[in-house]
């Protein structure tokens, strides 16, 4: 899917590129009705400005719905390359708006994945005991990965969902003293939507997307990328079901969304879910947690003694009152409790971290749509028995299509140190909504429809510590990209990226905080030189320097090649990459079987490869292979610890089968 590689032309911080993908997955295999959608959904796309989503509304209001997406040549603002971006995301389909009637599926499927390392890794490889008779740390399974997922589901109407994962290490068994069920990983979730009154029922496995995400954030939110105005703003969708492999970040339980009054909707969920965490001994609590742990992997006895150790419990409400003139304002409330007091480590970082078993943020979020010009905002408090709770985090923005050629966005925002929301995704530069102050500017010029060059500036404070810098610190970053397309068949893009920000110099005592710069460049051509094959050239280069030490380097050459037939299709890969060391890595997207997802990071010095083949044995069964292999030339081992393979290459194979219904 080219369009996260269009998102993400560099990596940056604070997104969940797992989620991303999923969602992106998901809209792609079920695409938005054009006619039934509303204006959060088609936002979500992040591909239609603000005068797009005006004139789209505007048009169904006069004429009612589209018969066909070539009717989107008539809607004013919409341009040739905007339609051929949405034409893979959104239908339109036949009949009224109201279902009476649970209708036939649109999605009905099952899908089993096999993959697996070709290497040995230390991990799996025999144990020999040591002088005391101890053998030494071993994942406890074998090296193969197991997945499946079934899917029955229409957008809009219901959803049924399982999905089975075992990871490589890991054991498959029965043992409900310790908490494991068969296989490792499991999720379900059952929804029906848009029966009468009943906006949504949902039970199982789920996430909200609530306001600007402060308090409640599904995992399809961007912040920032080379979609420098879209992308600020955080949807209000509701419930959706998680069907992620990231084994953290979700609600178990249920949740149901119903509407007081066509203006009114009332939202409820409970939710009761197992979190991994490090279990201590502490001289005044007993025992406590120190920390959650988000790898979902349990492939050692250690990782296996933190599975679903800490009990959670969520109990939330969301009152939304919204109009047809655009305009909505929502209370939000978020209680979680812990069955064990959590602490983490006593370390200065952590003085201002939840402390406790309980902690409840209530929040409110607004939006206003003024002709060109989309105005949103949320402000939220959490509060706990502990000294340091009581700490606000707030957000506020504007989307504007100035003119039918620029667009801006605009983002204020501020988390107190103290700002504790288990289940927030606030737009921000770090990873969580805490501890930081920032300003962004986001701009987007189309010269004209085929070239077109947008930016972004942001500015950041953090008040307080954060893990590697010892002192409140402060940075900044911009982006300037442009984006040229002759015609359907070719397409240009140049990418610069520079970040500065504050971190401790590695090997001073004292720790001496410094002034750190990392730049990033990115150039790519994408070209049909015939209608059955896609070709993509990339080049990457990257560096990142402590003030005062020189910098460390790397480059990434890529070229990918996509042959699709009829029923087959073709597609591989080859880079080459050199970097100084770790911190000047490439991370470039690879295209993956249906449902994975790969943005591996290159470095050191060598060469990587990969190719999938997709196979239509009938409109029932599709087949999938891939196979990938990393050769370095300047080590004489891959990976670390447990995870190092005693040779200079990496091999992966992966064979995936679905069979729709």
């Amino acid at each position: 899917m080219h369009y996260i590689q269009d998102l993400f032309p560099v990596q940056t911080e604070g997104i969940d590129y797992q989620a991303v993908y999923d969602a992106l997955t998901q809209l792609y295999a079920n695409p938005l009705d054009i006619n039934t959608a509303t204006r959060d959904e088609l936002a979500a796309t992040y591909l239609l400005n603000e005068r797009q989503l005006n004139s789209l509304n505007a048009y169904r209001n006069e004429y009612g719905d589209l018969l066909s997406v070539y009717e989107l040549q008539a809607i004013p603002d919409f341009d040739l390359p905007t339609i051929r971006r949405l034409l893979p995301f959104i239908t339109v389909s036949a009949g009224g708006r109201l279902l009476t009637k649970l209708a036939t599926p649109t999605d009905h499927y099952v899908i089993l994945r096999y993959e697996q390392l070709l290497e040995q890794q230390r991990g799996f490889a025999s144990a020999t005991p040591d002088k005391n008779g101890k053998l030494p740390t071993r994942y406890v399974g074998n090296p193969q990965q197991w997945y499946a997922r079934y899917r029955y589901s229409r957008p809009r109407a219901f959803s049924l969902g399982l999905t089975l994962e075992q990871d490589p290490g890991e054991v498959m068994g029965w043992q409900p003293a310790s908490r494991r069920h068969g296989v490792d990983y499991v999720s379900f979730h059952a929804q029906l939507q848009n029966r009468g009154r009943w906006r949504s029922i949902l039970l199982g496995d789920y996430q909200l997307q609530i306001g600007q995400g402060l308090i409640l954030s599904a995992g399809f939110v961007l912040g920032k990328s080379a979609e420098t105005v879209q992308t600020v703003r955080r949807p209000n969708i509701g419930a959706r079901p998680y069907t992620s492999l990231t084994e953290y970040g979700y609600f178990r339980g249920g949740t149901a969304t119903y509407a007081l009054r066509s203006t009114i909707d009332l939202t409820l969920l409970v939710s009761q879910n197992r979190r991994d965490a490090n279990i201590a001994n502490d001289s005044y609590q007993g025992i406590i947690a120190t920390s959650l742990q988000t790898s979902g992997l349990h492939r050692t006895q250690s990782e296996r003694d933190d599975q679903g150790s800490l009990l959670e419990t969520n109990i939330g409400a969301h009152v939304l009152y919204h109009n047809q003139k655009n305009r909505q304002i929502g209370l939000t409330l978020l209680s979680t409790t812990f069955n064990t007091y959590y602490q983490k480590r006593d370390l200065p970082y952590n003085q201002y971290e939840f402390t406790g078993k309980q902690n409840l943020v209530v929040g409110i979020h607004g939006g206003y749509v003024w002709r060109n010009l989309n105005f949103f905002s949320e402000i939220a408090r959490s509060s706990g028995s502990q000294t340091y709770s009581g700490g606000i985090g707030a957000v506020a923005g504007t989307l504007a299509s100035l003119t039918k050629k620029v667009d801006m966005a605009v983002v204020l925002r501020h988390y107190d140190k103290n700002f504790h929301s288990f289940y927030s995704n606030g737009f921000s530069e770090g990873s969580r909504t805490i501890n930081e102050t920032g300003a962004y500017l986001g701009l987007k010029y189309s010269i004209y429809r085929k070239l077109t060059i947008s930016s972004f500036f942001d500015y950041y404070r953090f008040p307080w510590l954060k893990y590697l810098v010892d002192k409140p610190s402060n940075g900044f970053d911009y982006l300037v990209q442009g984006r040229y397309t002759p015609n359907r068949q070719t397409a240009f893009y140049g990418i610069y990226h520079e970040e500065h920000k504050e971190k401790n110099r590695p090997g001073s005592n004292p720790k001496e905080v410094v002034r750190t710069t990392r730049r990033s460049i990115a150039l790519n051509a994408e070209y049909k030189p015939i209608r059955t094959l896609s070709l993509r050239s990339r080049m990457q280069w990257g560096s990142f320097a402590y003030a005062g030490q020189s910098a460390s380097k790397g480059v990434a050459f890529v070229q990918d090649a996509t042959l699709d037939l009829r029923r087959f299709s073709v597609s591989g890969r080859i880079a080459l990459f050199g970097t100084d060391d770790y911190d000047s890595r490439q991370y470039v997207y690879e295209r993956d079987v249906l449902y994975a997802f790969s943005f591996p990071a290159y470095f050191n010095h060598g060469v990587r490869h990969y190719l999938i083949a997709q196979y239509n044995w009938n409109r029932h069964l599709t087949t999938w292979v891939r196979w990938a292999r990393t050769d370095l030339t300047n080590q004489t081992t891959v990976g670390s610890g447990l995870d190092q393979i005693d040779a200079p290459h990496k091999s992966e194979i992966k064979v995936q089968t679905r069979w729709r219904f």
